[in-house]
């Protein structure tokens, strides 16, 4: 086995350059993709020709406009994007061991055999650039990072884009970092960077040199360990999480911002997030809303409740919480709704109860329907069974 095991691939400006490719007239123009429209809007993602004005993720569109009277501002499709990310997902798996689909833009691959050396992977990278431009197109392009492991590779696709290809290893770190600051590195979040601070560790440099079991005490946990040991270059798997909760959230549209509407979209987040729930053999035991008002302000609500995996139950507790931001702050419009079902547990492993009767594992007459429900829509189409009215916000804007 060679040196290098994984291939982290990062599409540039993948949105703006999806919606380029769609649009030949947008080729070579400063593009802005869009969750809110209007001035109180923000972009998303910019081209890069958008980019070399200062427009970039979270800046505002007055301000966008203010940089770049030329930039052309469009709504997002998210779905669309999800089409070529399969699309070029399809290819990437023809080339490589697709490892992981990390994001919407973002690919992992495992490395072997002549690739695991440094000039077979560039190789592999400028051969897997070459087929998207054919198979899909020129405006289509990645920049990649290679790497004994999933954390060197992905810091080593963010140095040169776009367009790029860098490599990171024990032969050229932590030099190769030098000019980064500690909080540029995935992974260290402000509250670590204080812990590394306190601890006296003021660069990466430092990091890097620091015994991995201090870093465990650092970090307060076996992540610190795990952190170093991958910067230092040794092989760390990724490790698969334990899913501790099932929910969606949505910048609304416009016309789904007056409360009476933003709080239908809720109830359709709800039906979701339960569907997925009962899909994985899972109950919840809290139940969150997240409501951010226009022009500012919000509130988040959480309760505690029965292992269950009831959409109708769970609809009677959203409006419980709708009902209790109403009466306290009397929002006219939101921005954005969020739902959460947390706690979650296998329905295998839920107690009985005596009272009921309910025996252990055994559904109760809600989740029975619930679960009838999933199967007339699997067979019949989406939305056959609705529980009551409820507005589908898809996408960011996206409509159907």
């Amino acid at each position: 086995m060679g040196e290098f095991r994984t291939l982290y691939l990062d599409m540039d400006s993948f949105f703006a350059s999806v919606e380029q490719h769609e649009n030949p007239a947008l080729r070579g123009r400063p593009v802005a993709i869009t969750a809110v429209d209007g001035t109180n809007g923000a972009c998303v993602a910019a081209s890069y020709e958008a980019k070399a004005f200062g427009v970039k993720t979270g800046t505002l569109v007055r301000d966008a406009k203010r940089l770049c009277p030329e930039i052309v501002f469009l709504p997002s499709r998210h779905r669309l994007y999800v089409q070529y990310n399969l699309r070029i997902a399809a290819i990437l798996d023809q080339m490589a061991e697709l490892e992981r689909i990390r994001s919407v833009d973002e690919f992992q691959l495992r490395l072997g055999g002549a690739a695991s050396e440094l000039d077979g992977a560039v190789a592999l990278v400028k051969a897997m650039k070459q087929r998207i431009a054919t198979e899909i197109g020129q405006s289509i392009r990645l920049s990649a990072g290679i790497g004994p492991n999933s954390l060197l590779a992905k810091i080593a696709g963010k140095l040169e884009k776009p367009d790029g290809c860098q490599w990171l290893s024990p032969r050229n770190m932590p030099q190769r970092l030098s000019h980064l600051k500690l909080d540029d590195l995935p992974g260290i979040s402000k509250g670590v960077k204080a812990k590394l601070y306190k601890a006296r560790v003021w660069d990466i440099e430092a990091l890097y040199r620091l015994d991995p079991r201090h870093a465990r005490l650092i970090w307060g946990s076996i992540e610190g360990e795990r952190f170093v040991r991958a910067l230092q270059g040794a092989d760390i798997p990724l490790v698969t999480t334990e899913r501790h909760g099932y929910g969606n959230s949505k910048v609304l549209a416009p016309d789904s911002r007056p409360i009476s509407q933003a709080y239908l979209v809720g109830r359709w987040l709800v039906e979701k997030s339960a569907s997925r729930l009962r899909r994985d053999g899972r109950v919840a035991k809290s139940f969150s809303l997240s409501v951010s008002f226009l022009p500012e302000g919000g509130a988040s609500l959480r309760l505690r409740c029965e292992a269950s995996q009831d959409t109708a139950y769970f609809l009677k507790l959203h409006r419980q919480l709708w009902e209790a931001i109403w009466r306290r702050h009397r929002p006219r419009q939101a921005i954005s709704v969020s739902v959460q079902l947390g706690d979650v547990s296998l329905l295998a492993d839920r107690a009985g109860d005596l009272f009921a009767p309910l025996r252990p594992a055994e559904k109760t007459t809600g989740e029975k329907v619930s679960e009838l429900v999933d199967a007339v829509n699997a067979r019949f189409g989406k939305d056959t069974l609705r529980w009551g009215e409820n507005r589908p916000h898809h996408g960011f804007f996206e409509r159907g």
